[in-house]
């Protein structure tokens, strides 16, 4: 069994609030191995993975949506604190333009680093889907995000898994467990006894989960596709109780949000980038009662997926 863990580290909408912090999303794979990485990283965000119990050092990439300072200007502190802590393995900064704001994060201060920091450019134009990682279990993926600064979404991607269908085993008379399923997810069939056996015949498909973020971003047609029957999707919500509100400032209201869940036929949602002026949760969650799998962030909250 495999497991997602998604933990809000940060909430709010460009100011930070005495319950909301700035924006980061802390996920957490698990399987065979364990993958942990950061989509954004406001200010502040290292305090909070201390308080949510969380390991710093098991990050080895960070995916910043844009740069605004409240999605990245905790990177900094975070990465002299990875320093002081002896980290060797190299950490990896995706984003738009990502080589220019890297470089400059790395200017600032006289501190060197014991560690290697790669920055990885992530494009932020057109509609193409770009896999910027990819391992047997999981691929991480962008798409360009519309806020009038070079912006992306993520999704986390995980890889449909083949399952022996133990019923199916029993009823043809096969071992509980051996070597020999390893060799037929390998291979395709295998001979047990004199009887020919198809991985199609004793399997079952069980279908991976995905996580999307849009980051900040006025509704767009690139995260409605990327988010397309998502286990989870993250959205910015910032403009939530009105219906009309300036275009100016880039970003996505509740009604909104809304559409483009039913569009996406999401599984379940999550709306953060809270502006400060909301301070009423429970006026919140009033808007929202009748969307069942629709929640609204708060820091420190954890989505888990099984």
């Amino acid at each position: 069994m495999t497991q997602i863990d998604v933990t809000f580290l940060g909430t709010t909408a460009g100011i930070p609030t005495a319950k909301r912090n700035h924006a980061s999303i802390y996920l957490k794979y698990r399987s065979e191995n364990e993958y942990c990485c950061l989509l954004d990283c406001g200010e502040g965000t290292q305090r909070q993975i201390f308080t949510a119990k969380l390991n710093f050092m098991r990050i080895d990439d960070i995916f910043v949506t844009h740069w605004h300072a409240d999605h990245f200007a905790g990177i900094f502190g975070l990465m002299e604190t990875m320093n002081l802590e002896q980290r060797t393995r190299p950490l990896n900064i995706y984003g738009p333009e990502a080589d220019k704001f890297v470089e400059t994060i790395l200017e600032l201060g006289y501190a060197s680093k014991r560690y290697e920091v790669v920055a990885k450019p992530v494009p932020f134009e057109g509609s193409q889907v770009t896999k910027l990682i990819d391992t047997p279990e999981f691929s991480v993926c962008s798409v360009p995000a519309k806020h009038g600064i070079p912006a992306v979404a993520y999704a986390f991607v995980e890889k449909d898994r083949i399952k022996i269908d133990k019923e199916k085993t029993k009823k043809l008379g096969l071992p509980a467990k051996g070597l020999m399923y390893k060799k037929l997810k390998e291979t395709g069939s295998v001979v047990y006894k004199g009887q020919r056996i198809r991985l199609a015949d004793i399997s079952l498909i069980e279908e991976g989960k995905k996580v999307v973020y849009s980051g900040d971003t006025l509704p767009c047609k690139n995260v409605v596709n990327l988010a397309k029957h998502a286990s989870l999707l993250i959205h910015d919500s910032t403009f939530f109780l009105e219906d009309v509100f300036d275009t100016q400032y880039k970003h996505t209201t509740f009604e909104d949000v809304i559409g483009i869940i039913k569009e996406a036929q999401v599984k379940q949602a999550v709306l953060t980038h809270i502006s400060r002026r909301y301070r009423n949760v429970e006026e919140l969650k009033e808007k929202i009662k009748e969307y069942p799998n629709v929640k609204i962030a708060r820091d420190f909250m954890t989505i888990t997926l099984k």
